[in-house]
């Protein structure tokens, strides 16, 4: 499973109540071999080395004995070195020497270690919509606007706890609260895609009333709502299906329920542009409640729906062109979809666009140009595009080097792209402002070609170049 045993107190039931949310921040568990592996940088400090024992539930090691070269504490645990790659000494423990819940899956506990995991848990998958499917229903969403994580049963167990990536799949939050029925815990979770797990005295337990689980590792899927589908009236049909952009305009899998004004369906549904309409009984109608339409490829006539942030984009001058369109990562750069209109100074339009990242151009008269009024830049397969952040929640800041021709910043959240986003000068500091998901970010600038941590910010950790990665935390 891809998190259900994601932390390697599954093997060790005392570090269940050690490992911190600080501790996870300063070592990385990732997947190991077919038995247990401890990973020793010996360039750590002897209290990183401290919190990478306590994981591994070493009682009686002594880091400034391990840091000096003296492994006789863990040579008394189980462990036998494997083998030293540079400042890195491997160490493994058969898994039939550790009898608390073994795992299908061992994990590997390390630090100081660069495994270019730049997952962030707790941020909702992208889909492009999410609908539930529980055979009992284990959770819902209250009227204080917290949802409600249900585990019937289990009366005679002493801890339960709920695990997910809204909680960077913790085994110390998430505490459950036993019920005469089974066991509870209230969340706060914003719209989107989530997967979780129960851990049950120790033991990670899927949610078996739900069906929905991800293909991989067995996770429990729940999807938060935002959205709900009305159609009143048609008291008499049978049947009312959706059809939509979202789902292939697939006329089968979104069926409607009866209530007592009509049909409705709540779902998840990714924010953006989306066209639909509705099957009634065999016959396609858009929706009487909805003014917003278009005309479809298959020439049938869709309603529109847009969710998300309105976003202007105008380009002055071109008085003389014919045509000017926009294009970007927003619509997967179909070229001409996107008109603008013209204006007294110019060409506009707005659209509604997900929060996110986005490279753009413009199109005049087929020709295609960047933004002349925006300094900010981002490479995509090669080429240089205007850049635009929708709803973005962190604002990237270099103080200095007022003399620098150039300034980019690149990190997880860019696969360390060399080009990067282009940050721009006010005259005091170089900026950028970035949609980050939640969860754990690593980033440099590059200042003049040159690569550097960011000298604003203390928080920094190794990578295999031994030049370091500035570190951020989303929440």
């Amino acid at each position: 499973m891809k998190r259900g045993a994601y932390i390697v107190i599954v093997f060790f039931a005392m570090v269940c109540m050690a490992l911190s949310a600080s501790a996870q921040k300063r070592g990385k568990l990732v997947m190991g071999g077919d038995n247990l592996r401890l990973l020793i940088d010996m360039r750590s400090t002897k209290t990183e080395v401290d919190s990478l024992l306590k994981k591994a539930g070493l009682k009686g090691a002594n880091a400034a004995a391990i840091l000096k070269g003296d492994f006789t504490a863990l040579k008394k645990d189980g462990w036998t070195m494997a083998e030293k790659q540079g400042n890195v000494i491997e160490f493994d423990r058969p898994l039939e020497a550790v009898n608390l819940n073994p795992q299908v899956t061992p994990y590997l506990i390390t630090t100081k270690i660069d495994n270019n995991d730049n997952e962030s848990p707790g941020y909702p998958a992208d889909v492009s919509f999410g609908i539930n499917n529980f055979a009992k229903i284990t959770v819902h969403e209250l009227p204080s606007g917290l949802t409600r994580f249900f585990l019937p049963g289990y009366a005679q167990s002493k801890r339960v706890l709920l695990s997910g990536n809204f909680n960077n799949w913790s085994t110390l939050k998430g505490i459950m609260a036993k019920t005469d029925s089974g066991w509870i815990a209230d969340i706060k979770l914003k719209p989107g895609k989530y997967e979780y797990k129960f851990i049950v005295d120790g033991h990670w337990t899927s949610d078996r009333y739900n069906n929905l689980v991800s293909n991989h590792d067995d996770n429990s899927i729940y999807f938060r709502y935002n959205y709900t589908f009305k159609l009143n009236g048609y008291a008499n049909v049978h049947k009312i299906t959706l059809a939509a952009s979202f789902n292939d305009w697939d006329a089968n899998n979104i069926v409607l329920e009866k209530s007592p004004k009509g049909w409705q369906k709540q779902l998840y549904l990714q924010e953006g542009t989306q066209a639909y309409r509705f099957l009634v009984d065999g016959k396609w109608i858009t929706d009487p409640a909805n003014p917003n339409k278009i005309q479809g490829a298959d020439g049938y006539t869709n309603s529109v729906l847009n969710l998300g942030e309105t976003v202007v984009f105008k380009l002055d001058g071109y008085t003389n062109a014919k045509k000017v369109y926009v294009g970007g990562s927003f619509n997967n750069w179909e070229h001409g979809l996107i008109p603008l209109t013209k204006t007294k100074t110019g060409w506009a339009s707005s659209l509604i666009i997900p929060p996110g990242n986005y490279g753009y151009k413009f199109v005049v008269d087929d020709n295609w140009i960047t933004d002349p009024k925006n300094p900010r830049n981002m490479m995509e397969g090669g080429v240089v595009n205007s850049y635009i952040s929708v709803k973005p929640n962190y604002t990237f800041k270099l103080s200095g080097f007022n003399n620098a021709k150039k300034v980019h910043l690149a990190g997880s959240f860019n696969n360390f792209d060399d080009f990067g986003y282009t940050l721009a000068f006010n005259g005091k500091e170089w900026t950028v402002s970035v949609y980050l998901k939640p969860g754990k970010q690593l980033y440099k600038f590059i200042v003049d070609d040159k690569w550097m941590i960011d000298p604003g910010n203390k928080l920094y950790e190794p990578n295999q170049y031994n030049s370091g990665n500035s570190v951020l935390w989303i929440e």
